[in-house]
This record gives C-alpha cells, sequence and structure tokens, in this order.
C-alpha cells in the first residue's frame, strides 16, 4: 500500500489489491475513509468515512482535489488506466 501523500497526521494510499473505481484512502491513527477521485471535470467525493472528523474531511478533499493529476497517475501506475 504505497503512501502518496502525507498531511496533518493523515496518509493517502493506494492499495495495490484494489478495485475501480480510482479511489484513494485516507489513514489517520484508528480511523479511515475512502474518496473517489472522480472522472474529468469532477471533484473527488467521500464513499466512506470510518472515524475522521468533519475537519479532517473536509481538509482530505482539498489536498486530493489538489493532488488530483499526482493520485490519478499514481493510479494507473498501479492499475492500468482509470
Amino acid at each position: 500500500m504505497p503512501t502518496i501523500l502525507r498531511f496533518r497526521g493523515l496518509r493517502v494510499v493506494i492499495y495495490s489489491d484494489d478495485h475501480r473505481p480510482p479511489h484513494v484512502h485516507v489513514i489517520g491513527a484508528d480511523r479511515e475513509a475512502k474518496i473517489a477521485l472522480g472522472g474529468e471535470g469532477q471533484r473527488p467525493s467521500l464513499v466512506v468515512n470510518e472515524g475522521l472528523s468533519r475537519r479532517e474531511v473536509a481538509l482530505a478533499l482539498v489536498e486530493i482535489d489538489r493532488n488530483r493529476a499526482l493520485l490519478m497517475q499514481r493510479w494507473r501506475e498501479i492499475h492500468g488506466d482509470a
């Protein structure tokens, strides 16, 4: 599970044995959220949240949107075309 980004005590990872559609997992101590990267022209969106605060989710959505191109590139490197 490669860590792609780190911010404010959270890690953004892409599991190598995961499934489509393209998404990332945001992991903190004993908590995790799954965020879809979205298609062209779409913003990332929360799929499931298991313990992150609203503030952490909001921050994660901003960081993932800001780094979406990098995350999509890494998704393709790990899983092939999105």
